[in-house]
């Protein structure tokens, strides 16, 4: 390889590693060291504990397989706090398109398992002002630590 291409391999690296866990876009994104079912499992265990409901799982690999298709694992866990967010709720019901809140976790063409999840400064600076709601920045706090917590309980030994 020529330097020049090199150089730009190495860049794209860089910023392909600082984008894993990077909120800059709003989507965080976490390897787990874990398959796609114990992933979830665990995800799910770790909400729970934070006093989130659990409302669905989405498998769109097992959706794909209905119809002969095949892809690798992946499957949106639906997860919320009804006595935090029903007031937004009832004050505009069209937050409903965007929440309640979703972690997708899949497997790669690699074997290689992530999940990942908008933040809550994405929820609070983008979603909230799009239905014309204030944010909150003590509970844009006390979600991202909980949501940065489970996912961590979700994907480290």
């Amino acid at each position: 390889m020529k330097i020049p291409q090199v150089a730009a391999l190495v860049v794209l690296l860089i910023l392909a590693a600082a984008g894993k866990t990077s909120a800059s876009d709003g989507l965080i994104t976490k390897p787990s060291a874990y398959s796609t079912a114990v992933t979830l499992d665990r995800l799910e265990a770790a909400l729970k504990e934070r006093g989130y409901m659990i409302f669905a799982r989405l498998d769109h690999a097992a959706a794909a397989a209905s119809v002969g298709l095949k892809m690798p694992p992946a499957t949106v866990l639906i997860f919320g706090n009804p006595r935090n967010g029903t007031a937004a709720f009832l004050q505009k019901p069209a937050l409903a398109i965007d929440l309640p809140l979703k972690a997708l976790v899949w497997e790669d063409a690699g074997g290689k398992v992530s999940i990942a999840y908008n933040s809550a400064e994405y929820v609070q600076g983008i979603i909230y002002p799009r239905h014309g709601l204030p944010t909150n920045s003590q509970q844009q706090q006390v979600v991202e630590s909980a949501l940065a917590a489970a996912t961590d309980a979700a994907v480290k030994k």
